[in-house]
């Protein structure tokens, strides 16, 4: 998979960026510098992760997305200066490497520290193979910001991580009850509660899903 072309074409085809917001031109160069961002990363010795759309490109089709998505260390980005800090808060940077968006995860949420650290693998991409979190990892961030996004009534983003969600769920069967225990000491009692809920309908979706493919 090329990272670069996947931001690229997510970039052209979204009808909010039509009427010249950007040319064609300069998307192309987009390839470029993804290429770019990669390499420096290499070369500066950066521990990172790719979680979020492009990471779960490397195991389902059809996800679309315009931006990076990164674990680092907060100290990691003082080793980037090249990458522009827009904004940030306590477990989130929002950054921008030559006019590429990227979101980092810090590692000073213990969550986002435990999938760098336990739930990785290494990925080829036509940039570089790069170190991409596994089924499991996604698994957990997806997870973990369900509640959030519940709770601001961001249904558009709770539809797609769900999506996403039943999505490997269905290709992978990976054991979601451990996942769910890891979880508990990062959530609310509450929280797992309707976790379990959102991951038992899942289930049920599934299993309903193959018996009528059987049939």
């Amino acid at each position: 998979m090329h990272i670069g072309a996947v931001i690229r074409d997510a970039v052209v085809f979204d009808p909010k960026r039509w009427g010249g917001a950007l040319a064609l031109k300069d998307s192309d160069s987009l390839l470029e510098t993804v290429g770019r961002l990669f390499t420096l990363l290499e070369e500066r010795q950066v521990d990172y992760v790719l979680v979020g759309g492009v990471a779960l490109l490397a195991y389902i089709r059809g996800r679309n997305t315009q931006d990076l998505d990164l674990i680092m260390a907060p100290s990691a980005l003082d080793k980037l200066p090249e990458i522009e800090i827009r904004s940030r808060e306590p477990d989130f940077a929002r950054g921008a490497f030559e006019g590429l968006q990227i979101d980092i995860l810090l590692t000073e949420n213990p969550l986002f520290a435990e999938v760098q650290n336990r739930y990785v693998t290494r990925q080829k991409f036509v940039e570089q193979e790069i170190p991409t979190a596994t089924v499991e990892g996604l698994l957990l961030l997806k997870l973990y910001a369900l509640p959030s996004l519940y709770r601001q009534g961001d249904f558009a983003k709770v539809g797609l991580y769900e999506n996403d969600i039943a999505t490997l769920m269905y290709y992978y069967q990976p054991a979601m009850a451990p996942l769910l225990e890891k979880l508990a000491a990062y959530l609310s009692e509450g929280d797992i509660t309707e976790l379990r809920n959102i991951v038992g309908e899942i289930e049920r979706r599934i299993e309903r899903f193959r018996r009528d493919r059987e049939g």
